[in-house]
């Protein structure tokens, strides 16, 4: 006669939980902290094609570390709730905050009910028109959000992360100077690099960098590549910021590489005049989600 088998629930929440963290702590790290222009996001991923940081709505954004597929299911549904209720209601009433607590119940709910629980921890960001507006949550696998102020760390090593950060950053910081404290925090090998290139391991082919820009009118999430990139994390370089204006290329509308801007010209500093760069509801030149 065979014993029935039994596990109390609290052994059984315990052993999904570890399951979840060991898995998510494999995964490299992803850095979100605030700057004086908007929040940034830096990630540990050479890949060119598998995005950990992504666009979500007009001043939405999505980070994440874990398993892939899962965590871009769960970017897929952001955008698809974000975009039907913009639609429905006004694109103002989607929020960060919504956007955590749908995530928030799917991630609970597959913890409690399924044999595995998502091997992912999210970020959801929106960005404000200043700094005490911003808005910053993490969720974790079994759906707990906390709100979060200044900067985040997740994945491998996020807990000595933090505590660099902790130590380091400090409020009004330059997009320049918030860059160089992230990639140093992920790969502290490359910290003092005069030139980070391929060959480090900080160096920007190995970073997968976006902002969300509080400057800009409407859709604010921008990717960082090419020679702009490497300006900013190069100390030796004045450049400090991202050009207010957009490339005039065709494709690839939510990248900015420094190489030239709608005007033909690309100024060496990154500080071009911003004002008259103020919010508003209306459209922009960007199309829409």
């Amino acid at each position: 006669m065979t014993m029935p088998f039994y596990v109390s629930p609290e052994q059984l929440m315990k052993d999904r939980a570890d399951y979840a963290r060991r898995n998510i702590a494999r995964g490299r790290p992803v850095v979100v902290l605030g700057y004086e222009g908007g929040i940034a996001f830096v990630a540990g991923n050479p890949s060119r094609a598998l995005h950990k940081v992504s666009e979500v709505y007009d001043r939405i954004a999505f980070a994440a570390v874990g398993k892939y597929n899962e965590f871009e299911n769960l970017r897929v549904a952001g955008i698809r709730y974000a975009d039907l209720r913009g639609y429905s209601y006004d694109r103002r009433d989607v929020t960060a905050r919504g956007l955590a607590n749908a995530y928030a119940q799917t991630l609970g709910t597959v913890f409690t009910t399924e044999s595995k629980p998502m091997e992912v921890e999210i970020v959801v960001a929106e960005v404000g028109k200043s700094p005490d507006e911003d808005q910053i949550y993490r969720l974790t696998y079994d759906g707990s959000v906390a709100d979060e102020r200044g900067f985040v760390a997740m994945g491998g090593q996020a807990e000595q992360i933090t505590a660099g950060l902790t130590e380091r950053w400090e409020p009004g910081l330059s997009l320049s100077a918030a860059l160089t404290l992230a990639a140093e925090q992920l790969t502290p090998d490359a910290a003092g690099s005069a030139s980070p290139g391929p060959e480090h391991p900080g160096g920007a082919e190995q970073l997968e960098i976006a902002i969300l820009d509080r400057h800009r009118p409407r859709r604010a999430f921008r990717r960082l590549a090419g020679p702009l990139l490497e300006r900013l994390l190069s100390p030796q370089d004045p450049t400090s910021d991202v050009p207010p204006v957009d490339e005039n290329r065709a494709g690839l509308h939510d990248t900015l590489t420094g190489n030239q801007d709608s005007t033909g010209q690309q100024d060496s500093t990154g500080n071009e005049d911003r004002e008259g760069k103020t919010e508003h509801d209306g459209g922009s030149d960007d199309p829409e989600n």
